[in-house]
């Protein structure tokens, strides 16, 4: 199926403060998992606004950041100016295309939260081919599902169910875009990379972040960082769910702060065998 270019529209600007972070430890995980440790070339494919590819670049000798949306390209741009990162390429195309892009060759591939958007096979053989003998693909994400939950900080999780019924009163509860629906979870992903070249593929994590405490403003920015509630959808009601949404936080929080635990990093990985 085509890439929607409206999929995102409008998301840039609320999606690294709406998203989670990763764990802390995420480079040590991902060096742990790479012949040689870190280096070399990173790919970081539908890097949206460069959350890995910013976290990433600093390891490596030289870093692409692959995505089809224009705005988050540009929001990672600018991010990385504001760190002084100077070796990433942005390029906009879709993950489909990486075999045309003659982009060269790497030692980690990486998908944050964005395999599912792909024709997941045919992208992964792609990236067999353009990764050096012993690189790693490695498909992040955050899970909370199974993980041990830490103490609570002090301040009351986010109603995540009670603000999914707010969007589902704007917006219906059956919008979810065409592109990803019905592909495997996160799970299965050690499956779909045994049925490629790569073969084995193994699941580990990193500790997620027990500390994070969100104000309002940030919960909202989760919300219209989503493809299935981003901005444009709203259309001429946007500000009237802001408020609604921001009415319903301070309800549940007189200090308008929360608690934001998203789980442990979880990193699916394989590699390229010698």
């Amino acid at each position: 199926m085509p890439y929607d270019p409206k999929l995102y529209r409008g998301s840039a600007p609320h999606y690294v403060k709406g998203r989670p972070p990763y764990s802390r430890e995420l480079v040590r995980a991902l060096g742990d998992q790479v012949p040689g440790g870190l280096g070399g070339r990173l790919l970081d494919v539908g890097c949206g606004p460069g959350v890995l590819t910013v976290e990433l670049a600093p390891h490596f000798d030289a870093a692409v950041g692959l995505d089809p949306d224009a705005d988050m390209l540009a929001e990672g741009a600018a991010r990385a100016q504001v760190a002084c990162i100077t070796n990433i390429t942005w390029v906009q195309d879709v993950a489909e295309s990486i075999r045309q892009l003659d982009l060269g060759m790497f030692r980690l591939a990486t998908f944050g939260r964005s395999l599912h958007w792909t024709d997941r096979e045919d992208v992964v053989e792609a990236i067999f081919d353009v990764l050096e003998p012993g690189g790693a693909i490695a498909l992040i994400a955050t899970v909370a599902e199974g993980r041990p939950v830490p103490p609570n900080p002090g301040y009351p999780p986010i109603p995540r169910e009670q603000v999914r019924e707010l969007v589902d009163r704007y917006l219906g509860a059956n919008r979810r875009p065409e592109r990803g629906v019905g592909r495997s979870r996160r799970g299965s992903y050690v499956d779909l990379l045994a049925r490629t070249r790569f073969g084995e593929a193994r699941r580990v994590f990193a500790p997620g972040r027990p500390d994070i405490v969100r104000d309002i403003d940030d919960v909202v920015d989760g919300v219209l960082s989503m493809s299935s509630s981003a901005p444009h959808l709203f259309g001429d009601r946007l500000d009237a769910f802001e408020d609604d949404a921001r009415s319903l936080l301070r309800a549940h929080s007189p200090s308008g702060r929360f608690w934001h635990w998203s789980g442990d990093t979880e990193i699916v990985v394989a590699n390229k065998r010698t």
